[in-house]
């Protein structure tokens, strides 16, 4: 029971970013790169709070979070697709804006940097895992399928790496990247809502603390495949259950070091991996179709 009960922790201390990495691979086999994951995450956490704590209601919350991932999303398709913009100044821009607008938010609705906002939170299975948790495994399995398996799919990576070849087969590059990016933001949102709703049960201005970027890491890491994107996840997830373990143990260690254990072992997991994968060939470049 205990072991069932630590492996439940560790996915649920995985899901924020496992959902962000997933959504991301799917993105970046298209071609398009998603750094401005951060921001969406954020103003998903805070939307998700905000709709919680006004109906009573974490699933309201919780597809709230969602919706305002696939806001976030379209705005950033229209600058990197409709427009062909740089993807990472962009991805960049998507970060200022939603850390900085949920930041200003948060503070007009509680009232300041220092509120202490508590939110309803997802329901668990008597103690157990939650539904959102649950879900993990087949939105891993069912993102693999969508890849490898779907002619949409097979559309998609050859957006990815030849997106000539892609158009000409007819095709149409910009609106399957357009999708692609689309789903990849919803699943951020879910991950940012998660963290709102399933992990802290509130809002701060510091809540995803960087989990957006762990995410593509994650993505480089589990070698563009979404089951390997997950194992990935869950070695961060075992991470921070980790550090929370050990910040209990009272051993007069500074608690930042144990909160660094996570982005430490993204690093070095990101390290030995970068050496030894390939990237989509066309990933993060623009692509313009010839009239």
């Amino acid at each position: 029971m205990t072991w069932i009960l630590v492996i439940i922790g560790i996915f649920r201390f995985a899901a924020p970013v496992a959902f962000a990495a997933i959504g991301e691979t799917i993105s970046e086999k298209s071609g398009l790169i998603n750094i401005g994951i951060e921001g969406i995450m954020m103003m998903a956490a805070f939307t998700a709070a905000l709709v919680s704590e006004v109906t009573g209601s974490p699933w309201l919350g919780l597809a709230a979070g969602a919706g305002g991932g696939l806001v976030m999303g379209d705005i950033q398709s229209g600058f990197v697709i409709r427009l062909a913009a740089d993807q990472i100044v962009v991805g960049m821009g998507l970060n200022l804006l939603g850390i900085g607008l949920s930041r200003t938010l948060y503070r007009i609705r509680w009232g300041g940097a220092d509120a202490i906002v508590q939110v309803p939170e997802l329901p668990d299975f008597g103690g157990w895992a939650d539904p959102v948790v649950l879900t993990l495994p087949f939105v891993a399995w069912g993102a693999h399928w969508l890849i490898f398996k779907s002619r949409w799919g097979l559309a998609a990576r050859a957006a990815g790496e030849y997106p000539e070849a892609a158009e000409s087969a007819g095709f149409s590059v910009q609106m399957i990247r357009f999708k692609a990016h689309l789903l990849g933001a919803l699943l951020a949102g879910v991950g940012g809502a998660y963290l709102s709703l399933g992990i802290s049960g509130s809002f701060s201005e510091e809540l995803t603390a960087g989990r957006g970027f762990v995410a593509i890491a994650l993505v480089t890491f589990g070698r563009w495949k979404p089951m390997g994107v997950l194992g990935a996840a869950l070695l961060i997830g075992a991470a921070e259950q980790l550090q929370f373990w050990l910040q209990g143990l009272g051993l007069g260690v500074p608690h930042q070091l144990f909160g660094a254990l996570p982005y430490v072992l993204a690093l070095a997991v990101l390290a030995a991996s970068v050496q030894r994968t390939r990237a989509p060939q066309a990933l993060a470049q623009p692509y313009i179709k010839v009239k």
